[in-house]
Parts: structure tokens; C-alpha cells; sequence
């Protein structure tokens, strides 16, 4: 996660590397990190993983180890390994905030620098904005079938290894988690650590109640109860109920309690503990749930009128187990000819696999009105849109579907912003919170369709005439 991660790259880079220096090739070039369709079938994507992308450009060079041992493998030769011993990143890299609301072929991040540093970079950077984006896009359909309840993650003894944890945990925070039980990722990101006790806890007394009287005791501003070590309804929330009116009694009242469930038929469970705990008096005692929950699960207790108001959310979050990949790519899109960008395009059978040429950038439409995203549009880097004129949006492919904004009817923002110029960060990071709270701007500007967990409504991402008349000219010259 940390430290230097120069050799976190696959093995072509280098050897393509090699080859540009032997040909004495290092022109600059663009290359996009883009991806072509949202996880989970999803209507949307959340671009996170910008801030380890800024670490690993920052600390990118080669050592003495690393030399030594790409040296070992005789297939590099001292000239190059000469120059990578002087290696720094000089470029530029253009990024969408973390947090961003996103979607299908737009470039995420966009690297213009010579071209074996833009090669080397490609494998760590998709590594981390495909991972974290992957986990934030999860966490932002849990949250959503949550309605406003808090949701906790709780995934790191079920993630893919120290770092997925840690850096899942920080992305599922970004997409609307309030919170992590993973101590670490709190500690590094400025996250509330939140968590309760494990069965062991109950099981290490000699009854029940003993447990939770110490436990009460331990905790008193926030004693949340796990109810289901032995048998939920007859020991587990009567216990539960019998030491919140010892408190009561004793002036302790905690300012937060409540139970939590974890196991049995949660939807049946949490109907009749809520009407225990609110016939004794207790109609504030919160009742939080986990045991292998994700969205749909989420969403079907709510519709079977679960009394759950606070979820923990682990394994299916923190893996993302319905779609374990983000799929992102990263793609030549320029290339230096005679002192200008000349546009590069690579071709598929599969319509969708044809990349957009050129030096480009993204603007968000927004509907005037009610502030919601009527499209993107990626341009070419300098044109511009004035709200002041009529705007003609089109689909790239189906050209036919044409849409076209009064003026004065629309809002325009530029959303990729400089990151690295000439190697130097020129970005100032928010905090994590920070841009939790900015996700949540992002996320209310997606019509309710858009965000629905099942058959999502698209947003539309056009190009720009300029654009468009580029990609069909490439086009029109490939064949």
C-alpha cells in the first residue's frame, strides 16, 4: 500500500520500455484509463483510488535492489538500466476527483508524458482505480438500499489480503459507509472505527446476562448487544431488555443502545425484537443487523418491513462478490508527430471496443432546473460550450438519437482536473470524509432511475461533433 511500488508493474512494460529506448522512441504521448461497463450492472460508477495514485507517481523510481535484481534477469541491458536508474516521472496526469460520479468510456485518469513513462504506469494505476472504484461503486448501491440508515463495513477478516482491506474499507467509506471496523484503515484515513463484540465475547462468561452487564459497564455512552449467541427471542433480547432497565434504574442510560442480530431470519427477528424492546420502554433502542448482507438483501428486508435501522455490511461488500472485476483499460489515444498530438485509434469487430481518438477531456450537462446530470460529453481539450447557446447532444453509435438543450437550459462543469504538471503534484488532496461528503453531492445529482438496483436507467456519455468527426476520419482511413 505504501512505500515503493516502481516494480508493481507487468513484465511487458519493461520490455516495451526497453524497445522505445533502443529505438530511441520517448515522444509524448496520451494514454486513457477508462472503463466500458458499470459492475453489478449498475447505472453508474464512483471513481475512487486517486489519492494512491498520487503516492505511487510521487515515489516512482528504481533502487538499487530494483536494478540489481531486473539485472539478474539477462534480458535488460546496462544502457537501459542506466537510464532507469535516473528514472522520475515527468509528464502530466489529468484525473476525475475522487468521489465523481462516472460512467462508461470516459477517461478516469489521463496521462500526457513521454511514452515510456506512460507505459510504465499503466498496470499500477488500473490496479488501484479499478480496485477502489470496484468497492466505492458496491458500497453506493448497499447505502442506497439502506434509505438513509447508516451501513458499517465490516469486511476485513473476508477481504483479499492486507491491502484490499484497508484500502476497500477506505473506498466503501468514500461510496457511503459511515464507518469501518478495520482499525488501521481508521487510523491512516481519519475513519470512524466502529464495531460491537463477537460471540466469543458471550460465550467466554457464564451466562448471558453476566456478559452484557460487563460489557454495559465497559461501554456505557454506546452498549450495543449481540442477541443471538444462543436463542434470540427467549434469552438473547430479554437479557438485553433486563440489563437496559438495570441501567435505566441506576441513572446510566447510555446515549446510544440498542441490539444486534446477525444470524436467523432477520426480517422475523428484528419484528418481534423491536416490539420486546418498545413494550418494555426501549422505543429508541436501535436494532442493527449484519450476517451476509448486500443490496438485494438489504432491499428485501425493507420491503418485508424489517425493523432494522443500522446494517453491518462485510464480505459481500468488501469483495464485491457478485462482480469481483472493474474491468478498466488503458488506452493510446495520442501520439507525438512533428511537434502536435496527432490522434491514435485502435479498432475491434465489437463496436463498443473502438477506442476515442485523441487529446480529450470530459463535460457534465446538467439539467438547469433540477441540478440533475442530463449527459456527459467528451470533447477534444479546448473546445468549449456555452450555456448561452443551444446544445446538440447525439449518440456516438445510434446517431439518429439526437437531443437538443435550449439555451440557458442547461449547466456545463469540466470534471477531469490537473493532477501531476511537468511531475509535480499540483492537486491538493481532500480528506476522506471530505470526499465522502462531495460523493453524496454526486450521487443526488443521478435521477432516482439512474440508481434504481435493478434494469438502471443510462446516462448518456456523447462526443462532441469535433470528436466524433476525428474518430470517423480514423476511421474512414484504417479501412
Amino acid at each position: 500500500m505504501t512505500g515503493n511500488l516502481t516494480l508493481l508493474t507487468d513484465f511487458y512494460e519493461l520490455t516495451m520500455m526497453q524497445g522505445y529506448f533502443k529505438n530511441q522512441t520517448n515522444g509524448t504521448v496520451v494514454f486513457d484509463a477508462f472503463y466500458r461497463n458499470n459492475p453489478s450492472g449498475n447505472g453508474y460508477a464512483i471513481c475512487t483510488g486517486l489519492s494512491q495514485v498520487i503516492n505511487y507517481i510521487k515515489s516512482l523510481h528504481f533502487d538499487y535492489d530494483d536494478i540489481s535484481y531486473l539485472r539478474s534477469l539477462e534480458i535488460f541491458d546496462e544502457d537501459f538500466l542506466s537510464y532507469l536508474a535516473g528514472f522520475h516521472f515527468s509528464g502530466d496526469i489529468y484525473a476525475v476527483p475522487e468521489g465523481t460520479v462516472v460512467f462508461p468510456m470516459e477517461p478516469l485518469v489521463k496521462v500526457v508524458a513521454p511514452i515510456m513513462e506512460a507505459q510504465l504506469v499503466e498496470t499500477a494505476i488500473l490496479n488501484i482505480v479499478n480496485h477502489q472504484s470496484l468497492i466505492a461503486t458496491k458500497a453506493s448501491r448497499v447505502c442506497y438500499a439502506a434509505k438513509g440508515e447508516p451501513v458499517m463495513e465490516f469486511g476485513l477478516r473476508r477481504a483479499q489480503g492486507p491491502d484490499a482491506g484497508i484500502l476497500g474499507a477506505r473506498a466503501a467509506v468514500i461510496g457511503g459507509c459511515i464507518g469501518t471496523s478495520n482499525v488501521l484503515c481508521a487510523k491512516e484515513f481519519g475513519i470512524p472505527a466502529l464495531g460491537t463484540h463477537a460471540h466469543s465475547w458471550i460465550m467466554s462468561f457464564e451466562s448471558e446476562i453476566e456478559a452484557f452487564r460487563k460489557y454495559a459497564e465497559l461501554y456505557p455512552n454506546n452498549t450495543t448487544l449481540l442477541v443471538d449467541t444462543y436463542d434470540t427471542l427467549r434469552s438473547g433480547v430479554p437479557n438485553a431488555i433486563k440489563v437496559f432497565k438495570e441501567l435505566q434504574e441506576a441513572g446510566n442510560m447510555p446515549k446510544m443502545y440498542g441490539i444486534r442480530l446477525d444470524s436467523g431470519d432477520l426480517a422475523y427477528l428484528s419484528k418481534r425484537a423491536r416490539r420486546m424492546l418498545d413494550e418494555a420502554g426501549f422505543k429508541d433502542a436501535s436494532i442493527c443487523a449484519s450476517s451476509d448482507l448486500d443490496e438485494y438483501l438489504i432491499d428485501s428486508l425493507k420491503t418485508q418491513g424489517a425493523a432494522i435501522n443500522s446494517w453491518g455490511v462485510g464480505t459481500n461488500l468488501i469483495t464485491s462478490k457478485d462482480c469481483p472485476s472493474f474491468g478498466g483499460v488503458y488506452k493510446l489515444a495520442a501520439i507525438e508527430r512533428d511537434g502536435e498530438l496527432a490522434p491514435k485509434i485502435k479498432l475491434s469487430e465489437n463496436t463498443w471496443k473502438i477506442t476515442n481518438p485523441g487529446n480529450k477531456t470530459i463535460f457534465r450537462i446538467y439539467d438547469k432546473e433540477t441540478k440533475k446530470i442530463r449527459a456527459d460529453v467528451i470533447a477534444l481539450v479546448g473546445e468549449e460550450f456555452s450555456e448561452e447557446e443551444e446544445l446538440l447532444l447525439f449518440d456516438p453509435i445510434a446517431t439518429w438519437k439526437r437531443t437538443l438543450l435550449p439555451a440557458g437550459s442547461y449547466e456545463v462543469r469540466e470534471i477531469l482536473k490537473p493532477i501531476f504538471q511537468n511531475g509535480q503534484c499540483v492537486y491538493e488532496e481532500p480528506g476522506v470524509m471530505e470526499i465522502r461528503s462531495y460523493c453524496q453531492k454526486e450521487l443526488n445529482t443521478l435521477w432516482d432511475e439512474t440508481r434504481r438496483l435493478v434494469n438502471p436507467q443510462e446516462v448518456y456519455v456523447d462526443l462532441s461533433q469535433k470528436l466524433w468527426d476525428m474518430k470517423q476520419e480514423l476511421l474512414r482511413n484504417y479501412k
